[in-house]
């Protein structure tokens, strides 16, 4: 089996892999992430839709899974290869960009981030990513935490 960045299973074929469509609470926005990290990923971006910025207005340009290596690397998958990373925003926070957030919006997202053990492209040191989220942690940890955050009755 194919891993990301980030250790968690890849594929080509996104059912190997149990891609669902999810739509995110408050927006018109459905974003296809791997069905063990969708209720952290969702609920992130929908906290970030209400807490940091709308996702919902203007260009449709939110995502998740997208089989593909690392942008600029030659080995190694995106962790968009899982379905364990979204974008949000990407025409206000392109690739290469820094700073796109205000302070404000970072402290939200870095709160954001902690509670849903998600990683960041704002943080990134090598390349500017701001639109980018990751899961921060494997799979089982993911499942104890949806458990743990009662995001598993949804």
């Amino acid at each position: 089996m194919e891993i990301s960045q980030n250790g968690w299973p890849a594929n080509k074929d996104p059912q190997q892999i149990k891609i669902i469509s999810c739509a995110v609470p408050g927006t018109k926005i459905k974003l296809r992430v791997a069905k063990r990290c969708a209720p952290l990923l969702v609920a992130f971006a929908a906290d970030f839709h209400r807490l940091v910025e709308p996702i919902d207005e203007g260009s449709l340009d939110d995502w998740g899974f997208n089989y593909r290596p690392v942008r600029g690397k030659t080995t190694g998958l995106s962790n968009h290869s899982s379905g364990s990373a979204i974008d949000l925003n990407s025409k206000i926070h392109p690739l290469g960009k820094r700073n796109t957030f205000t302070s404000d919006q970072r402290n939200v997202l870095d709160e954001l981030c902690a509670k849903y053990k998600i990683k960041g492209g704002y943080t990134f040191k090598k390349r500017a990513d701001d639109m980018h989220f990751e899961m921060a942690c494997g799979p089982a940890e993911a499942t104890a935490l949806i458990k743990e955050l009662g995001l598993d009755n949804e």
